[in-house]
């Protein structure tokens, strides 16, 4: 249920008398129709798209929540120790555990590729052109702002944030502040050696975790070099080992599917609108998640529960650099447990500004501290995108709160 005094704009709209009737409780399918509408024809949509709002953050104390419950980890062990012990000599069959590229995926990684090289490009347009609105970030803290000043809600905990009652110190920004991409150690051969030891920390090249599942998943970077088998590895007592000679050259690797968009129709773009930049740009962002989220079912990724630190692999590094809660206890190694997309593409959330209003174009007053209850969030992305013009996407429309209206300054008190 919405917080108290968070009426749909189609109750306000019938007038006293709809708010004067108790409106029954409702399950989340049902508040979901209520937020998209509440018509039939939106309850399909609803259905696909649940309410949903920002996740809170976990304390820095805590670990992260785990993905996959622990007594299936525990199940999962059991097991795969249980068929080591009856076939201590086997061939791996399922790719990509036997070293070998799922074919399935292949094609999605290089959508994943050309989206992601596509959304750098948009976010880098957007952003310097200006028209969709100024990128603010906090001198102190890493909060972000898409508008054109910034806001006024006290939620600053950076240093002396005691001294500015919480307020935010702006200066601006860049499309570095708008996303984030996490960097991971570059794995060679991900099956013959998945780790990096802690003496190799400055040997081995980082680059983006999402370039680097790419890679894995089929993409030839020259820069990134990886190796490409045409045999399956074999387990021997659960060490794997590798008949296959080294000096052969894969050759078959090569027909993995379409190519990633070239440049030259990004430069075809050049003569694209504000609007229809931010919906291209908008939906490489949602193409870029969607394709990750299948790549990561396949091919392992791995972040540490205490600290942001991402690893694409089957297992995590070895470099002793995790400086969160109880690294004592563990030595400066991280706690590594299975990642999620929004580990692997960080989706930096802002306040959502009105269209019109309350720090909207209109150079209406920046958001108040005392409505903050009344604001939605989203991704500085897709914010930022909105703004551009292009049309908010169904799975943010609850988490943005566009059927709210906020009160005015000197109204706040008089809502229950």
């Amino acid at each position: 249920m919405p917080p108290s005094g968070l009426f749909p704009r189609r109750a306000l709209a019938e007038g006293a008398g709809a708010l004067g009737r108790s409106l029954p409780l409702v399950g989340g399918g049902s508040w979901t129709r209520l937020v998209h509408g509440g018509g039939g024809g939106s309850e399909a949509e609803g259905e696909e798209f649940p309410y949903a709002d920002v996740p809170r953050p976990g304390r820095k104390w805590e670990r992260k929540p785990y993905v996959t419950p622990m007594k299936v980890l525990i199940r999962r062990a059991k097991e795969e120790r249980r068929a080591r012990r009856e076939n201590p000599c086997r061939v791996l069959e399922r790719p990509p555990e036997n070293g070998l590229l799922v074919p399935g995926l292949v094609g999605v990684a290089h959508q994943v590729h050309g989206a992601w090289e596509s959304l750098l490009r948009g976010l880098t347009r957007l952003v310097e052109g200006g028209a969709a609105g100024a990128v603010k970030r906090c001198r102190f803290c890493p909060e972000v702002h898409v508008g054109v000043a910034g806001h006024d809600i006290r939620t600053c905990e950076g240093p002396g944030s005691a001294a500015r009652n919480a307020l935010h110190v702006w200066r601006p920004g860049t499309a570095r502040d708008v996303v984030g991409f996490p960097y991971c150690y570059h794995l060679f051969d991900r099956v013959g050696k998945p780790r990096v030891s802690h003496k190799e920390k400055y040997d081995v090249p980082r680059l983006p975790a999402i370039l680097e599942l790419c890679i894995q998943a089929g993409v030839d970077v020259e820069r990134y070099p990886a190796k490409r088998r045409t045999r399956p590895v074999y387990s021997i007592e659960g060490r794997i080992v590798d008949f296959e000679p080294d000096d052969d050259e894969d050759d078959s690797a090569g027909d993995t599917g379409p190519s990633p968009p070239s440049l030259a129709a990004d430069e075809a773009g050049e003569e694209m609108t504000m609007s229809e930049l931010g919906a291209r740009t908008l939906q490489s962002w949602l193409d870029m998640r969607a394709g990750a989220a299948r790549l990561m079912g396949k091919y392992g990724v791995v972040t540490c529960g205490y600290c942001p630190e991402v690893q694409v692999g089957p297992r995590g590094h070895k470099v002793r650099m995790c400086k969160a809660s109880k690294h004592q206890q563990r030595d400066g190694q991280h706690a590594w447990q299975e990642a999620t997309v929004d580990d692997l593409v960080r989706p930096n959330y802002v306040w959502h500004v009105p269209a019109t209003g309350h720090g909207g174009d209109g150079g209406a007053p920046s958001l108040a501290n005392e409505l903050k209850r009344y604001y939605g969030k989203a991704p500085a992305v897709v914010e930022l995108c909105v703004r551009a013009g292009a049309p908010v996407p169904a799975q943010y429309r609850s988490m943005m709160r566009l059927d709210v209206v906020p009160p005015a300054r000197d109204e706040h008190d008089l809502v229950a």
